[in-house]
């Protein structure tokens, strides 16, 4: 499998493109917004859009998701319908950040903890992790040892848990009982920043390390 990431919106998150190199088939992840830069960068990429996958709803991660399916007619995988209010809410959460307008939209197929995904002939395992939403979902590819993980985890970093039905308690179980023990050694793409290992999160980071105070 090879990924690419583009930052996009003023929010700059971390959209990624997920390429089954067997196929030439790629599913774009969280396309926020900055349509352009997005197709640019799949032209770049010399790949075939197959899809969408949505992480959770909020603006930043959601909003060119019905713009962008219908303009390459391709259908929009998650996120968990637990976050279907924020979906909902995308065309309020544009004019509260200052985002150009965007659609809510329902997506072809919720998804829940324990599905797969397919882009090509690659599997994506689905992990539904909450706790910044009610309805994040972690895409993850064993093979790879690469999961795409949102906001639920960030180099140094977690989500915040101040949004509408956010839970603090609920993201630190997320994180320690569904992404630790995928394995040290793998590596995940947040939505924001730089990528970082589990590891590396497991034995450094401040707010769910096995050292934390």
């Amino acid at each position: 499998m090879k990924y690419a990431i583009l930052p996009v919106t003023q929010f700059q998150q971390n959209c990624s493109f997920l390429v089954c190199e067997d196929t030439g088939k790629l599913a774009i992840c969280d396309p926020g917004g900055d349509i352009a830069s997005i197709e640019a960068a799949i032209r770049e990429l010399g790949a075939e859009p197959e899809k969408i996958l949505v992480t959770h709803g909020h603006i930043d991660h959601a909003g060119a998701v019905a713009e962008l399916a219908r303009k390459l007619g391709i259908p929009v995988e998650g996120p968990h319908e637990d976050d279907r209010f924020w979906i909902d809410m995308l065309p309020q959460q544009s004019q509260m950040f200052g985002f150009p307008p965007a659609e809510a939209f329902t997506p072809d197929r919720w998804l829940h903890h324990g599905n797969t995904v397919t882009v090509g002939n690659l599997t994506l395992e689905v992990l539904h992790c909450p706790g910044h939403t009610p309805g994040h979902v972690v895409f993850w590819q064993p093979q790879a040892k690469l999961a795409v993980v949102g906001d639920v985890l960030f180099a140094g970093s977690i989500g915040r848990t101040d949004f509408p039905r956010g839970d603090h308690a609920t993201l630190v179980s997320s994180i320690r009982e569904r992404l630790f023990p995928l394995g040290d050694d793998v590596a995940f793409i947040p939505g924001h920043g730089p990528m970082s290992e589990l590891g590396h999160e497991r034995r450094t980071n401040p707010f769910v390390s096995d050292h934390r105070g």
